[in-house]
């Protein structure tokens, strides 16, 4: 879906749909973090907007502190309640770019689907400055494709859109160069060591399913209520009419760069 600078507010009024809604991230992704920067008990880590907590789980099961950065108060609240076990996990409510934290206080700092709502000069810059020497960034993200496998039903759906929100479906499929690019951003604020990879899976969704997710979306969210009944109702008529069910092709990349 595409991206609106400004919008990362609209998020936090749907934060419990959000979290129940948006997906959490593949297994093999933590795996390749932690080959990369080991986590213990002795360990800190800092979330840059947790959201609804999706990828946050895995790395407080390594046992290691994590403090995470999120605007919403909502999403703030959510995850306290959620991520309440654990004794070494605190939420900031702020934004990253005011978050006051300690310099080279962090052996990790990653971000999932949210760094791209931080101005570039002012996230990286600020990200080498928390790590420790040694300290690893993880950017990550999911990045959704329509239906490749029913060519009818992804037509029906542009038409809609053509309507509702023109241009906001064009564009073509997560790329291994876009990734690439990605990766080597951060090479430009001092970070070395930089790899990155990526992860295909799908995921099926009835009508309503589908529609409720795109509900999470800051693009659609804006749009005027009555106008997105209409907009949705038009999107689950043309699911329903085309068998019924959506799958979306997930590219999950993942950048990791190391402080010297």
């Amino acid at each position: 879906m595409s991206i609106i600078k400004g919008l990362e507010w609209t998020f936090d009024t749907v934060a419990a749909q959000y979290e129940k809604l948006r997906p959490a991230y593949v297994p093999e992704l933590y795996e390749d973090i932690f080959r990369y920067k080991q986590l213990d008990q002795a360990s800190r880590a800092l979330e840059v907007g947790i959201g609804g907590g999706q990828a946050t789980l895995p790395i407080l099961k390594t046992g290691c502190n994590v403090t995470a950065v999120e605007y919403g108060e909502n999403f703030s609240r959510l995850c306290r309640q959620k991520f309440r076990e654990f004794p070494g996990f605190l939420v900031v409510t702020s934004k990253f770019e005011d978050f006051a934290g300690e310099s080279a206080s962090y052996d990790l700092i990653y971000s999932a689907s949210a760094f791209h709502w931080v101005p570039e000069e002012i996230g990286y810059p600020k990200v080498f400055d928390l790590l420790k020497s040694g300290g690893v960034f993880a950017r990550f993200a999911n990045h959704p494709y329509k239906d490749k496998g029913r060519e009818e039903l992804s037509q029906a759906i542009q038409k809609i859109y053509d309507v509702y929100m023109p241009n906001a479906m064009e564009g073509s499929e997560y790329s291994e160069n876009e990734a690439v690019e990605k990766a080597e951003t951060a090479r430009k604020y001092g970070f070395a060591d930089i790899s990155y990879k990526l992860y295909h899976r799908t995921r099926t969704f009835t009508a309503k399913e589908y529609t409720a997710l795109l509900g999470t979306y800051s693009d659609h969210m804006v749009i005027e209520e009555e106008t997105r009944k209409a907009f949705f109702s038009e999107i689950e008529r043309a699911i329903d009419r085309l068998g019924g069910q959506i799958t979306i092709y997930d590219t999950i990349d993942l950048q990791l760069a190391r402080k010297p």
